[in-house]
C-alpha cells in the first residue's frame, strides 16, 4: 500500500498559500492541511464537490495523508465519505480502494470549497476578518425566520 496523498488543484494552491502561515505573512490557518480541510467543511456545507483538473506540483503540493492524521482530519475525511456515499464499507481499513475513495471524495469538497472561498474573498484585505463574518453569516442564517422579529442580527 502506497502513500496517499491529498491533492490541490493547480488554479487553487495560491489561495490555499495566502490563507497559510508561511514567509512572514499570517493567514488564518497553521498549514495547508488546516486550509485544505476548512475548504472541505465549507464545500460540504454548500453541498459543491469539484473534481481537480490539473493538481499543483509546487508548493503546495501533494499532501500527505499522515499530515492530516496527525492533526485530528482523519475522522473527517471518512465521516465526509461515509455522508456522501451512504456506505459504511468505504471506512474499510485493508480496501485501498475505499481509502482512495475516501481521498477523491474529501479533496473535490475541498476543492469546491476553495471555489467558494475565492469568491468570498476576493478583495478582502484581511482573510481572517471576511472567514468570521462568513462562519457568523452561517450560524444566524439557520436562527432566524423571515417572519420573526429577532433583535440579535443587530448584534
Amino acid at each position: 500500500m502506497g502513500i496517499n496523498r491529498i491533492n490541490v488543484a493547480k488554479d487553487k494552491a495560491d489561495l490555499v498559500k495566502a490563507l497559510t502561515v508561511i514567509d512572514g505573512k499570517t493567514g488564518p490557518f497553521q498549514t495547508y492541511a488546516d486550509a485544505i480541510a476548512f475548504a472541505a467543511a465549507v464545500g460540504v456545507n454548500r453541498q459543491k464537490r469539484v473534481p481537480i483538473k490539473e493538481v499543483s506540483k509546487k508548493e503546495p503540493g501533494p499532501i500527505s495523508l499522515e499530515i492530516f492524521v496527525s492533526r485530528g482530519y482523519d475522522s473527517m475525511i471518512k465521516l465526509i465519505a461515509i455522508a456522501e456515499t451512504k456506505d459504511t464499507n468505504t471506512l474499510s481499513l485493508i480496501d485501498e480502494a475505499s481509502e482512495d475513495l475516501r481521498i477523491t471524495i474529501f479533496e473535490e469538497y475541498a476543492n469546491g470549497g476553495l471555489e467558494i472561498l475565492r469568491e468570498e474573498l476576493r478583495g478582502a484585505g484581511d482573510y481572517l476578518d471576511q472567514l468570521l463574518l462568513m462562519l457568523l453569516n452561517e450560524r444566524f442564517k439557520e436562527e432566524s425566520s423571515p417572519q420573526s422579529f429577532d433583535l440579535r442580527r443587530f448584534l
